[in-house]
């Protein structure tokens, strides 16, 4: 009697047992849930160390949506899942993993430039975006960047022994025509990022009407008059100068500078304040001022 009630405690407790083992298998855990339990065969409890989590592309978290990207930087594609919550200055830190650019150097165009406050679901980025990314190594910046600012200390010293560029002659000529009927209106002590139409309404140093189109894609300003469209490599333009009008302190006359000398300027006239800043940039490349 003795002998079978301890069988039947023992046939009781394997079925628990076995329910058990098949209730949590061996590594086979939830990911990045809690670790797998078992016993050693003198009783002992011990747990199996967590499964990694293992993500595609680096960004995929539990709960988050993805949207699958294509990043394309110097003929290189990389496709890419991120975070369709993450701003557009994670985004470029995701960038510089792939392609070794630090962020600052960085310019990122999704329908214009990417703003980085902003999420990929602000601005509206669905599966299968493109994302051109523009820029230049350090050591290719490094190369650059001092005869540039070489050349924008000359100009900045030139500057400060003249009159007021709008007061010389040559400026004069075009101002005293005054603003252009069609020119973009102005708004003074605001800075704003460039529009997604071209700047129109300007004067060029002839006198003539231009407009300015920024192809971020290509990486080209494009100077439109009524006869041509001069297509500029953006990397080929030395330096961007700009001063007020005097009297009209909310738009500005700027120059592109097309070669080593102040002879090779480019005018424009009536530039609306709030893109001064905007056109310097993108033109120029933030990692200028660092």
């Amino acid at each position: 009697m003795a002998a079978a009630a301890s069988a039947a405690a023992d046939g009781a407790e394997e079925p628990g047992m076995e329910a058990e083992a098949q209730e949590l298998p061996l590594g086979c855990g939830r990911e990045g849930g809690s670790p797998a339990v078992g016993r050693s065969p003198d009783g002992e409890e011990h747990r199996d160390p967590p499964q990694a989590s293992v993500s595609n592309g680096g960004d995929a978290e539990s709960g988050k949506e993805l949207v699958e990207l294509k990043v394309i930087w110097n003929k290189n594609k990389y496709d890419v899942k991120f975070c369709l919550d993450s701003t557009g200055a994670e985004l470029k830190q995701k960038i510089h993993s792939l392609t070794g650019l630090p962020p600052a150097m960085q310019k990122v165009m999704f329908k214009g430039l990417l703003p980085e406050e902003k999420t990929l679901r602000e601005i509206k980025v669905t599966n299968g975006a493109k994302i051109m990314v523009v820029g230049s190594t350090i050591n290719d910046v490094l190369a650059v960047n001092t005869p540039k600012e070489a050349a924008q200390q000359e100009v900045k010293a030139e500057e400060n022994k003249k009159e007021p560029l709008c007061r010389q002659k040559q400026h004069r000529k075009v101002l005293d025509k005054g603003k252009p009927d069609d020119v973009m209106p102005s708004v003074k002590g605001v800075q704003e990022r460039l529009p997604t139409v071209p700047l129109s309404g300007m004067y060029n140093k002839s006198g003539g009407k231009v407009r300015l189109t920024f192809k971020l894609e290509q990486d080209q300003l494009w100077i439109g008059t009524k006869e041509r469209t001069e297509k500029l490599p953006m990397g080929s333009i030395k330096n961007v100068v700009s001063e007020p009008i005097e009297g009209h302190e909310d738009y500005h006359m700027m120059a592109f500078q097309l070669g080593p000398t102040e002879a090779s300027y480019y005018w424009v006239y009536w530039v609306p304040t709030q893109y001064v800043d905007a056109i310097k940039d993108t033109v120029l490349g933030k990692w200028q001022y660092f």
